[in-house]
């Protein structure tokens, strides 16, 4: 059996629907649960309905990425495999970057691993499974504790709370894009990083129509169309760096 067959087999598929089952149903327990104390609470159950049409009516707009995701993952790791890791835990970047890893570090790449043995996919999704268990295993732990400290935090230092969240999180984009521009593994990477800008520059350009129009509904689909014309991007600039290659 090889990486692509065991990728889209019957007994992958079967053992992903379990788990999707399984935490849908979890999903809905707590969803009863919550309805149940709403109830007590002397809550409406009319207000009740109208909270959660809304909630699914929301919900729509951002899972658009999500889509967008599993087509791009399911190209790479098949279609059970990217429907389980988007739709439980992790994100389309993370997710490419570790597996990316895995069939660099066995002398191997994307175009290739498709016919090479199944224990490659296997060990591919070893990683995958072991790298995400830390942010869960830490927020099992002690995501009540940041959770509470942030807010105490943001309370009292104003708007230093924002700052701190945005470097927070411009420090873990500082760990990820130097691998999009250089890998020491295949040397630099024109196309990522030419398809970066464009992607970058999509985005600012979509969120500043949005404040100056007061648009804000657009904020909501930045990140699908930034997705879609970045993918678009990536072909055109692999076309024109090929050129000159």
């Amino acid at each position: 059996m090889t990486f692509k067959e065991l990728s889209n087999s019957a007994w992958l598929w079967i053992l992903v629907i379990a788990g999707l089952l399984y935490v849908a149903g979890l999903a809905a327990a707590f969803m009863v649960k919550a309805r149940k104390r709403c109830l007590e609470l002397g809550i409406e159950n009319t207000t009740i309905k109208k909270v959660i049409s809304s909630s699914c009516t929301f919900s729509i707009v951002p899972s658009l990425s999500i889509v967008i995701g599993l087509i791009s993952l399911a190209a790479v790791l098949g279609t059970p495999w990217a429907w389980f890791r988007l739709s439980v835990v992790g994100a389309v970047s993370y997710e490419l970057m570790a597996a990316d890893m895995v069939i660099q570090a066995m002398g191997l790449n994307f175009a290739s691993a498709g016919a090479q043995p199944a224990n490659v996919f296997g060990a591919v999704m070893i990683v995958m499974s072991i790298g995400i268990m830390f942010g869960i295993i830490t927020n099992i732990i002690a995501a009540k504790k940041i959770t509470t400290s942030m807010a105490d935090y943001n309370r009292k230092s104003g708007g230093w709370g924002a700052v701190f969240s945005g470097c927070f999180m411009m420090a873990m984009m500082s760990v990820m894009m130097p691998l999009q521009v250089y890998n020491p593994a295949t040397g630099w990477n024109f196309v990522g990083t030419l398809t970066l800008l464009t992607s970058a520059g999509i985005g600012l350009l979509i969120a500043t129509i949005a404040k100056k129009t007061g648009a804000k509904w657009l904020n909501d689909f930045n990140l699908a169309i930034v997705l879609i014309l970045g993918m678009a991007s990536s072909v055109l600039w692999t076309n024109v760096v090929g050129m000159f290659a």
